[in-house]
């Protein structure tokens, strides 16, 4: 009996998520460009791998989600940086505090299902946590992200 290659099997040339993943860089920050359009997101390896444990969304779906959400706010980066604070910037991406259920109203203007648009809410909060432990600002992000949620657009 021969055996049916299936999506993500490294032996027949395909590299699965996992494998693909664990090649990421985990907090150098963010991830390659490596789809067609050649952009990067603003997201650390290892946030992604967060999101594709703890969402309810298939790990292969995050990164062409996220790319989605990152082209969204892409084409609307001027407005986000008048309208909203600025929690922190450096040279990759810059991260804002928006008000509770933007992620929501984001997704429906994409036409997302609930479970991705908490997968997106969910890696762009990561990253504010992560960059939050780094420069010693967990706390204040944590409490921050009690009443607002974050956007993280690249630079």
């Amino acid at each position: 009996m021969g055996e049916t290659p299936s999506d993500g099997d490294d032996r027949h040339g395909r590299d699965s998520h996992r494998d693909r993943w664990s090649r990421l860089p985990s907090g150098r920050g963010p991830t390659p460009a490596d789809d067609e359009s050649g952009s990067s997101l603003p997201l650390d390896g290892d946030v992604l791998l967060y999101t594709g444990a703890t969402a309810s969304v298939a790990p292969e779906r995050i990164e062409p989600l996220l790319r989605a959400a990152q082209t969204y706010l892409q084409e609307r980066v001027d407005r986000y940086r008048r309208g909203y604070e600025s929690a922190f910037v450096d040279d990759e991406r810059r991260m804002l505090l928006v008000p509770a259920g933007h992620w929501a109203e984001v997704g429906a203007e994409l036409g997302l299902p609930e479970r991705e648009v908490d997968a997106v809410r969910r890696a762009h909060a990561q990253q504010l946590r992560r960059i939050g432990s780094t420069a010693d600002r967990r706390e204040e992000f944590e409490t921050a992200l009690e009443i607002r949620e974050a956007v993280v657009i690249g630079e």
